[in-house]
């Protein structure tokens, strides 16, 4: 087991491992969050066996809230300050938490989103972020719901929901600002299952089954299917071709 000051990296064996989030007494994502997540992704990456990969909340009831507000609203009063104007000419260049995001559709292993509570805003970014996600039943939050306090979601939301879901869904979500009960959201597309257990087990025993598959398909398939949303049909279909044709021949 590893362990940092909010994550926490624990291999159940040599192909799994759970990445554990736990900032006290809330469960906001700040700063630290994203330090030490590009951290345990840079470690997770560097340890060629691990191949499916389980977040989840470290506290109970909480996955991520949504990134600190506070801080947030500091870093805008200095954006003020120094009289910084921001132009689509010009995009802002990534910063930790797009890089984790990222990282993680481009990896070859598989991620699941075990969420055991509340996942707003950047919290749910990084389950959108990953290849499927798994919500325990209860009372608690799911969604977007940023343009409330006039901003939008800035960590990939806009993209990945809109291509989970599509654009009418995405529109109606995003501009209402409403959040989902877990039931619901699973109704709109935005989790694969709910479950009345506790959820982190019911993820486990799914990463055992995604485990015992052909690594190599898994990682080719992953590609595809990322590569489906932002390529033309006719190079999808090429590369599914050459990449079916190169696992033929392993």
């Amino acid at each position: 087991m590893t362990q940092a000051s909010q994550i926490t990296i624990e291999k159940i064996d040599s192909s799994i491992a759970i990445l554990s989030i736990s900032n006290p007494p809330y469960g906001f994502m700040d700063d630290t969050t994203e330090k030490e997540l590009v951290l345990a992704l840079d470690s997770l990456d560097a340890d060629k066996n691990v191949s499916v990969v389980v977040l989840t909340g470290g506290q109970p009831d909480v996955f991520i809230r949504h990134y600190d507000t506070l801080v947030l609203e500091a870093r805008g009063r200095q954006m003020a300050a120094r009289g910084l104007k921001f132009d689509l000419k010009r995009p802002v260049p990534e910063v930790g938490i797009h890089r984790v995001l990222r990282q993680i559709e481009n990896s070859s292993s598989t991620f699941i989103a075990a969420i055991n509570g509340e996942a707003m805003g950047g919290g749910f970014e990084l389950a959108l972020a990953c290849d499927l996600r798994i919500a325990q039943a209860g009372e608690y939050s799911i969604g977007l719901p940023e343009v409330n306090l006039g901003l939008l979601p800035g960590a990939g939301g806009t993209q990945r929901l809109t291509r989970l879901v599509g654009k009418a869904k995405a529109l109606e979500l995003m501009l209402m600002g409403d959040t989902l009960r877990p039931r619901e959201a699973r109704s709109y597309g935005l989790v694969n299952d709910v479950v009345n257990e506790p959820v982190l087990p019911v993820a486990t025993q799914l990463a055992r089954v995604i485990a015992s598959k052909p690594a190599n398909a898994r990682a080719r398939i992953k590609y595809l299917i990322h590569r489906a949303q932002t390529s033309d049909q006719t190079t999808g279909f090429a590369e599914e071709r050459t990449l079916f044709c190169d696992l033929m021949g392993k």
